[in-house]
């Protein structure tokens, strides 16, 4: 799922028309150390492994393909460490899971009430999203090569 994931944020991106700046965040160590140390020898050496088949082949040459048409950089979070963000994608898989939810397009994320919500129950009150944000959006300005695991 990590893979399909990222993959249609990247297709998602690219119908934008334009090259962007993008960070893809993860708590799938599968997908961040995947895309960032395995594929690209993988790709190098004819999509082929030293110790055997490539599980997800076709998953991982389209994730490759439609990181292609961006300036993508890739970072792993500890899942249920307590990242605001990480945790309301654990809350949307778990209820799209139970109530077998799927959309067929991008949706509205919805973060907001729902870090509104876990504020009224004291979680999450000091986390500021827009502060996280701003923070990243200028390290990436800088140049600055996100960290494979990212402390935030």
């Amino acid at each position: 799922m990590a893979l399909c994931g990222a993959i249609a944020a990247l297709q998602l991106l690219g119908g934008k028309g334009k090259r962007l700046r993008a960070l893809v965040v993860s708590d799938s160590e599968y997908l961040v150390k995947g895309v960032r140390e395995w594929a690209p020898g993988w790709k190098a050496r004819g999509w082929t492994r030293k110790g055997g088949t490539i599980e997800n082949l076709e998953l991982w040459q389209l994730l490759v393909e439609s990181t292609k048409g961006h300036d993508a950089q890739w970072a792993w979070v500890r899942g249920h460490r307590g990242h605001p963000k990480n945790e309301y994608a654990n809350d949307l898989a778990v209820k799209a899971a139970k109530e077998q939810i799927t959309s067929k397009a991008a949706v509205e994320s919805g973060f907001l009430a729902w870090l509104e919500a876990k504020r009224a129950k004291k979680h999450f009150v000091e986390y500021d999203p827009d502060q996280a944000f701003a923070a990243l959006e200028s390290r990436l300005k800088s140049g600055e090569t996100i960290p494979t695991a990212l402390e935030e």
